[in-house]
């Protein structure tokens, strides 16, 4: 076929990963509708995808992985930085040439077979000053399909790059040549000791072998949007963060805007798609995953969602946890190791409706009560299983969130899984404390995380942890420096914790509700409510914002208290965490733990 662009750098670029990995063609992608439908209708054809039922789940698919492919595989993925020091202690580190060497003997004949598709895509709007070019290579249908929805996949971004445009160049494939006559599997993939996901931050480069599956294969979303993305971002002076984006409209029509970071598990594609209790108040969604933030021409930072879709984890989506969510994977949605029932519709765990049965994730025929030879219960979708959905079939979508200057942002939003120690709600004194409380951001450990041994708390800054693509000690101090940017118009920043229980109950309601607690943040961006101080921040100064929930006095203290003695056990616990990146933990880090300690006593 004829090559849609005059880049030279970008059709040698292709055509030397095509003589390294010998395919038997090469087809540029468009992101075009007929593309899509016809690399559905040729996987239908081979058993890799399964058409649904085209009533109840209009233009939607589901595959089915490999079992050894069901997830990102962080001891396999690496940051191959010049030198060893840059990629820190929260990075697998291999050296470059060295990883390069052993990846292009992977690369060379692995495509043998297939066919080498080449998908441009732009992360953010098509003209945005924060979107970035980028061009992945690949042998699987399946990431073409879903970089479809994910990314803005288009003839128009060549058009962007025009003859001599900079991109970031994102090779992939699934590790699996095909002899002439071999039949192919229905999810092709390496053995896991064969997946490498390599990134080379000083080339804006990303390499990945052997995985077919999500954020080791589709490399615009945690590769190129994060890894690569918080590199490019500490070099030249903006942000690339793991943080959802809303928009919160009060009842005379002001807008503000909230950035939010929360571990796994916590809550962030729910917090993005909230639909507000509090009356007259309305969220609307900008992005559930990441934001790339800018400084705009009057000195605030604006935010883009460099996302076109939403990659969300299917088991507990429901009704009632998250209905906007459901409702964007009611058509046109791409469904990955869920249940299949016999009318081709989906379900998954905590779903929240009765499923009679079907066909598990891994291809057998299920029903909800099959237990295994240990009498353990066997899962019809995989804990991981997932839906790709087009962002713009959210119906709280924001009207504006392909805006390409992007939205201002009034406030930071920082939070754990804790069912003791942190309140509900505080506010930093300052954005430097606030870079202190998004660095010591940590969660009780979760039955994922039993090989962490006895730890207390399982720290993970900023929720960045697994996506930092360089020093997570020199990421530290860019926000330090970001914050020193923006001066008086850096965004407020709080610390939030919807998880207290007593006992087995969750002492706040969660959901919806947690729009009382966003409310109060702007208020206290406006100075309409007062707050009290107390040693770790500001606080609610009454429980207004409980006003009508029908809680109790002693679950309100509960949800309010500051317990010195607890919180001095943290800072022990941060002290020891931080102490890993040595002389690169930023000077004002230790200043914010100290004055902590002199605050508590």
């Amino acid at each position: 076929m004829s090559v849609p662009t005059k880049n030279k750098k970008l059709i040698a670029w292709v055509n030397e990963i095509a003589a390294m990995t010998t395919p038997d063609q090469v087809i540029w992608c468009d992101g075009s509708t007929e593309e899509y439908d016809r690399l559905m209708a040729e996987m239908v054809g081979t058993g890799m995808a399964i058409k649904l039922n085209e009533k109840l789940r209009p233009n939607s698919y589901a595959f089915n992985s490999d079992p050894s492919d069901v997830a990102r595989v962080e001891g396999r993925t690496y940051i191959a930085s010049v030198k060893e020091e840059n990629a820190g202690p929260t990075n697998n580190w291999i050296d470059p040439v060295e990883l390069k060497k052993i990846m292009v003997g992977k690369y060379t004949g692995c495509m043998k077979g297939r066919p080498m598709y080449v998908i441009p895509f732009s992360m953010g709007p098509g003209g945005s000053p924060i979107a970035k070019v980028g061009i992945e290579i690949t042998d699987s249908p399946y990431v073409v399909v879903n970089m479809h929805t994910m990314t803005r996949v288009s003839n128009k971004v060549l058009e962007v790059l025009g003859d001599d445009g900079d991109f970031i160049p994102c090779l992939h494939s699934v590790g699996s040549p095909l002899e002439p006559g071999q039949k192919d599997s229905r999810w092709p993939c390496a053995p896991i000791e064969e997946k490498y996901i390599a990134h080379f931050p000083e080339e804006n480069l990303i390499w990945s072998y052997g995985s077919g599956y999500g954020g080791n294969a589709l490399l615009g979303k945690k590769c190129l949007a994060l890894r690569i993305a918080s590199a490019m971002a500490g070099r030249e002076g903006w942000m690339a963060e793991h943080m959802l984006i809303l928009r919160f409209t009060n009842p005379e029509g002001k807008k503000y805007h909230i950035a939010a970071a929360f571990p796994s598990a916590c809550g962030k594609t729910n917090l993005a798609m909230l639909q507000s209790t509090v009356p007259g108040w309305k969220v609307e969604t900008i992005g559930d995953d990441i934001a790339w933030m800018k400084p705009g021409a009057d000195g605030r930072l604006y935010a883009i969602n460099p996302e076109a879709g939403f990659f969300g984890v299917a088991p507990g989506t429901s009704e009632a946890s998250n209905p906007m969510a459901l409702a964007s994977c009611s058509r046109d949605a791409i469904f990955t190791n869920v249940v299949v029932t016999p009318d081709k519709d989906v379900w998954w765990e905590d779903m929240g409706v009765e499923c009679a049965g079907g066909t598990d994730w891994k291809n057998n025929p299920w029903n909800p009560g099959m237990k295994d030879a240990d009498g353990k219960k066997i899962l019809g979708a995989h804990p991981n299983s997932r839906f790709t959905a087009k962002a713009e079939l959210c119906p709280v979508i924001c009207a504006d969130w392909e805006d390409p200057a992007g939205v201002p942002i009034d406030i930071f939003v920082f939070g754990g899984k804790r069912s003791s120690v942190m309140p509900l709600v505080h506010e930093a004194f300052d954005f430097e404390q606030g870079v202190y409380m998004g660095a010591t951001a940590s969660s009780e450990p979760t039955a994922a995380a039993l090989d962490l041994g006895n730890v207390s708390l399982r720290f993970d800054p900023f929720a960045m942890t697994p996506f930092i693509g360089y020093h997570a000690g020199d990421y530290m101090q860019h926000w330090f420096d970001m914050g020193k940017m923006l001066g008086d118009k850096a965004p407020k920043v709080f610390y939030v914790n919807w998880f207290q229980k007593d006992g087995k109950r969750f002492v706040w309601p969660g959901f919806g509700e947690n729009s009382r607690v966003l409310k109060w943040m702007c208020d206290r961006v406006e100075g309409k409510v007062d707050a009290i101080e107390t040693p770790i921040g500001m606080m609610p100064a009454n429980d207004d914002l409980a006003k009508g929930l029908n809680l109790a006095k002693e679950d309100w203290d509960r949800l309010m208290k500051v317990d010195t003695v607890a919180f001095k056990k943290t800072v022990e616990d941060a002290k020891v965490y931080l102490a890993k990146f040595g002389d690169k933990l930023p000077k004002k880090m230790t200043e914010q733990l100290e004055k902590l300690e002199k605050r508590l006593g």
